[in-house]
C-alpha cells in the first residue's frame, strides 16, 4: 500500500466575467515535485473551516490585487483584478489557518492576504514611494528579476541555504506595516519588504516573490520541499 502523500490546498482565481477558476500551472508542478498532491481551492466555499479540516498544507498564490477598503487603503489606478469573492474568501482561511498547526505558504498576493489578515495594510503602488531602481514587475514582459537580502537567523534562510538570492518578481504592491506576529526576514535592495515569517506558528512563510517560477532553482524548490515535510510531519 502506497503512504499517503500530503494534500496540499492552493487558492485559485475566478477569471473576471467568466464560470472559470484558474491557477497558473507551476504551483502545481511544485507541489508534486516536492511530493505532495495538489488540490486547487476555488474562491466562494461558505465554509473555509471545512477545507482546513481536510488539507495538510496550504498555498495561497498570486493574483490581482485585493480592495484597498479591506485594509483602509487608498485607491490608485494601478490596482487590477479585484475579486472581492476571492478576497472574502481567502482573508477568512487565511485567519483560520493562522490558528492552527497546519503549515501556509503565502506568495506575492498570499503574502498580502496574510498581512492584511492579521492587521497590515499595503503600498498601493511601489514606483510612487520607492521609483524604479529595481523593477519590481517589468513593463516589457510578464515578470523581473532582481536580488534580495534574507536574514541569516531565520527559517527561510534555514530552508533554502543561502542569504542571498536571485529571484522572479511580478508584483506592483507590498507590505507597509508588519502585523504583530509576523516578522521580516528578506528585503530588496530599495528596502522593499520580500519576505515574512510568523513568529508563533509551526510553519507560515509569506514572500513577495514566486518560487513557483523559478522550477530550476534547488534553492527556491525547497521551501516548498519544507512545506510538504511539515505537512507530511504533521500526518504523523
Amino acid at each position: 500500500m502506497k503512504s499517503k502523500l500530503p494534500l496540499i490546498g492552493i487558492t485559485t482565481a475566478g477569471q473576471l466575467g467568466t464560470s472559470l477558476f484558474c491557477v497558473r500551472g507551476e504551483y502545481v508542478d511544485a507541489v508534486r515535485l516536492a511530493g505532495g498532491l495538489p488540490i486547487l481551492l476555488p474562491p466562494g466555499e461558505p465554509d473555509p473551516g471545512a477545507i482546513l479540516e481536510r488539507v495538510d498544507g496550504l498555498i495561497l498564490s498570486g493574483g490581482g490585487d485585493i480592495e484597498p477598503t479591506l485594509y483602509n487603503g487608498s485607491s490608485h489606478p494601478t490596482v487590477y483584478n479585484v475579486d472581492q469573492q476571492r478576497d472574502r474568501f481567502e482573508l477568512a482561511l487565511a485567519k483560520l489557518v493562522l490558528a492552527t498547526d497546519i503549515p501556509v505558504l503565502g506568495i506575492c498576493r498570499g503574502l498580502e492576504v496574510l498581512v492584511v489578515a492579521t492587521g497590515g495594510n499595503l503600498v498601493p503602488h511601489l514606483p510612487d514611494e520607492f521609483g524604479e531602481a529595481i523593477a519590481h514587475r517589468s513593463h516589457q514582459s510578464r515578470h523581473s528579476e532582481h536580488t534580495v537580502k534574507i536574514c541569516p537567523k531565520s527559517r527561510l534562510a534555514s530552508t533554502i541555504g543561502i542569504t542571498e538570492a536571485h529571484i522572479v518578481s511580478w508584483h506592483h504592491q507590498a507590505v507597509r506595516t508588519v502585523p504583530v506576529g509576523w516578522r521580516v526576514t528578506a528585503k530588496a535592495g530599495d528596502g522593499v519588504i520580500e519576505a515574512l515569517e510568523h513568529e508563533t506558528h509551526p510553519w507560515a512563510i509569506a514572500l513577495q516573490w514566486h518560487p513557483e517560477m523559478a522550477p530550476h532553482d534547488p534553492h527556491q524548490q525547497r521551501i516548498f520541499q519544507s512545506l510538504v515535510e511539515a505537512a507530511r510531519d504533521r500526518m504523523s
